[in-house]
């Protein structure tokens, strides 16, 4: 990968790395990157012919999953320690952000956003901890944004999801540090994928080169910006790290 030309982690070689949300965005960017350093890369999503794709072209193990579904979110986790060993790096990808009014919330709506954005890195997490420890540490990265440090309107149940993320992150860095098990955030910008420039195209130009204008750096970010940073967590370059949000967002949050 062109973007990694330059950076090896020798660390990283052979380390087990599961990525939930990994079949586009951000999360391909992440599965991309930790293939790139000779990891054993496992991924579930619930896309499964992106998941298969993308498992073809790179050659990691794929898992066609429901993050709302625990039974079979658990049974996944099981899978991949049981082909490839006990997992050495968890990154807690798969979230949405949708956009909502308050008004528009519902009971319903309200308990599905916390499963598809917060609940699932618990139990992701849950079900690594005992190999992480039994192999002398390991690394967990969970995915936050700044759009609870920001405030914005129209999304109060994903900065919901997000701040507790932030909170549990800390306490978790705490509880499993014992262990030599760090746990970080990394906090996403206003990163360009997919996704993101399909909702952008209905606006016009003005509106799209916001972010550029409010950020420090000028230039948009693309889920490449996210690996490097999640491979520098998951390697023993950051052995000193837990505890701490590690924002990528071009200096977004400093307007």
């Amino acid at each position: 990968m062109k973007y990694l030309d330059n950076v090896r982690y020798a660390s990283l070689e052979g380390k087990v790395v599961a990525i939930t949300g990994g079949a586009s965005g951000i999360g391909e960017e992440l599965v991309r990157a930790f293939g790139s350093q000779g990891c054993k890369v496992a991924f579930l999503d619930f896309n499964r012919d992106a998941g298969d794709a993308l498992a073809r072209e790179i050659g990691g193990v794929f898992l066609h999953c429901d993050v709302t579904q625990l039974t079979e979110f658990k049974a996944c986790f099981k899978k991949i320690q049981d082909e490839l060993g006990s997992i050495d790096i968890l990154v807690n990808n798969a979230g949405s952000d949708d956009h909502h009014k308050i008004e528009d919330i519902t009971e319903e709506y309200f308990e599905n956003r916390i499963d598809v954005n917060l609940r699932h890195q618990i139990f992701a997490i849950q079900a690594v901890i005992d190999g992480m420890a039994a192999k002398g540490g390991g690394s967990i990265i969970n995915m936050g944004s700044i759009n609870w440090m920001r405030g914005r309107p129209g999304r109060v149940m994903y900065s919901l999801s997000k701040a507790a993320i932030h909170g549990f992150t800390r306490t978790l860095a705490q509880e499993l540090g014992a262990r030599n098990i760090r746990v970080n955030s990394l906090v996403p910008g206003a990163i360009r994928t997919p996704k993101q420039d399909a909702m952008w195209a209905k606006l016009d130009p003005a509106q799209v080169n916001q972010f550029i204008e409010m950020q420090a750096l000028k230039f948009r970010l693309d889920g490449t910006h996210c690996a490097r940073m999640a491979l520098f967590l998951g390697s023993e370059e950051s052995s000193g790290c837990t505890g701490q949000d590690f924002i990528v967002d071009a200096g977004l949050t400093l307007n």
